[in-house]
């Protein structure tokens, strides 16, 4: 389907993620990267070391850094939908897209970038819970067609009145005496 060429032409073919993260670093700094791609290894006494022990045991955050790497620093074109379902070192470029100069990026314009994408979140996680809330009203009314005076939970269950248990020694209530009995 692919020629090798095709695979080749991807910047992340060859290069290893200690490469990549050096490269972003040398020209972005650690301020820039902790803007845009937010991860706390970037942030909190980065390095070089710490970051490529933490990138390699998760898979997303490293498939963050590359996708910066291609998209910021290479300045590469926007993948198809096909193709951005892949992680980024699958992806296919094709022949006529070649790497630009890397693109001119602030800590403002990353920290712009960190609240639109946290208004976008608290947005979607309002809508949800109003959709959520609306069928729970939905479904409450719907089982509490048999007595509307008694909750659900008491109509489902029947209590019956326990006689207290007295001890052997007359007179004397014990609490426990049907618990020493089993």
């Amino acid at each position: 389907m692919y020629t090798p060429e095709e695979y080749e032409n991807n910047p992340l073919h060859g290069t290893s993620l200690e490469q990549v993260l050096t490269q972003l670093v040398d020209h972005y700094g650690w301020d820039i990267l902790a803007a845009y791609i937010n991860l706390n290894c970037f942030k909190q006494n980065p390095s070089i070391k710490a970051s490529l022990k933490f990138l390699k045991k998760t898979d997303w955050a490293q498939q963050k850094v590359e996708s910066f790497y291609l998209y910021q620093f290479k300045n590469l074109p926007r993948a198809s939908d096909a193709m951005f379902e892949l992680p980024p070192r699958d992806r296919i470029v094709p022949m006529e897209q070649k790497p630009k100069d890397p693109q001119e990026l602030s800590v403002e314009d990353g920290m712009r970038l960190q609240e639109k994408r946290a208004q976008s979140a608290r947005d979607r996680d309002n809508r949800s819970a109003s959709d959520s809330r609306g069928n729970r009203n939905q479904r409450d009314t719907s089982y509490s067609s048999k007595s509307q005076d008694k909750p659900y939970r008491q109509q489902a269950t029947k209590e019956t009145p326990r006689k207290p248990v007295e001890s052997k020694e007359a007179g004397k209530f014990d609490p426990y005496a049907d618990f020493k009995n089993k």
